[in-house]
């Protein structure tokens, strides 16, 4: 069953628990199994609405706390209506190298256990994480992907010839041809389309059409590459600079997504 689809069910079956999501939040952990993870509320909310989701998946060495407080992902969800929502990693690591993972099945549950503390829209259910979350992120929607609307991936990915029974609308990936972390994947010949290969095949792309330069901020200049495939769109977004989150990406994508106009922050 797709996410959208798990979603829709719980929805339809339950509703969010009174005084359940006031148990916990981003300096709390919501408490799963013998797990957790945190979350941030967007400023303003009504209590009511339904919420778009965007689940992060946290660097190698970090929690979710840190998620949840982080100016370049809760500083523009927050702003967005955006809830988001910050699993923590065992041994603050994920188990994203192979298929069949224990990860892929807890943030499924994350998704669930949301769902049943918070109203959640499940037409606009985002994915993202930052240099491991970010590999983590696309083994998630390898397999879980089917009813993300996204995949927001940072400096990091799974390798090319990964197995992807599953996929999500579309997929937007930053990376930087500096990165000295998880280096910069260059193909054969050079090619600086390799980092999203993976997805082109799954998405049976054609060429890409160069939109030109773009900037959240007047010290990056990112330069967008876009495939628009009969099965997807795949987006590409190449910086100079290393291996970081660039200041507003997310807050950009989140707009565009949305039917907005990108803005900072």
């Amino acid at each position: 069953m797709s996410v959208r689809a798990l979603l829709i069910c719980l929805l339809l079956l339950i509703r969010p628990t009174p005084g359940l999501a006031e148990a916990c939040g981003a300096e709390i952990p919501c408490p799963l199994g013998d797990r957790s993870y945190h979350v941030r509320l967007p400023d303003g909310w009504d209590g009511k609405t339904a919420l778009p989701v965007l689940l992060h998946f946290h660097g190698w060495g970090r929690q979710g706390d840190l998620i949840v407080k982080h100016r370049r992902i809760a500083g523009h969800t927050r702003r967005r209506g955006v809830l988001l929502v910050a699993p923590n990693g065992l041994g603050r690591t994920w188990d994203f190298w192979r298929a069949g993972g224990r990860d892929v099945t807890f943030a499924r549950a994350v998704l669930e256990d949301v769902a049943a503390r918070f109203p959640v829209d499940p037409e606009r259910i985002y994915v993202s994480g930052y240099s491991y979350g970010a590999a983590m992120a696309w083994r998630f929607a390898c397999e879980a992907g089917a009813g993300v609307v996204a995949l927001l991936a940072i400096s990091g990915k799974l390798p090319q010839d990964a197995d992807c029974p599953e996929a999500p609308g579309e997929v937007r990936q930053v990376y930087g041809f500096a990165d000295d972390v998880m280096r910069f994947p260059y193909g054969p010949e050079g090619d600086v389309t390799h980092p999203v290969a993976l997805w082109r095949e799954v998405y049976r792309c054609g060429a890409a059409e160069r939109l030109g330069d773009w900037q959240a901020v007047d010290w990056l200049v990112l330069e967008r590459l876009r495939w628009d495939c009969p099965e997807g769109r795949v987006t590409l977004d190449l910086h100079p600079g290393g291996h970081f989150i660039p200041h507003g990406w997310i807050g950009w994508q989140l707009d565009q997504l949305m039917g907005r106009a990108p803005g900072y922050p």
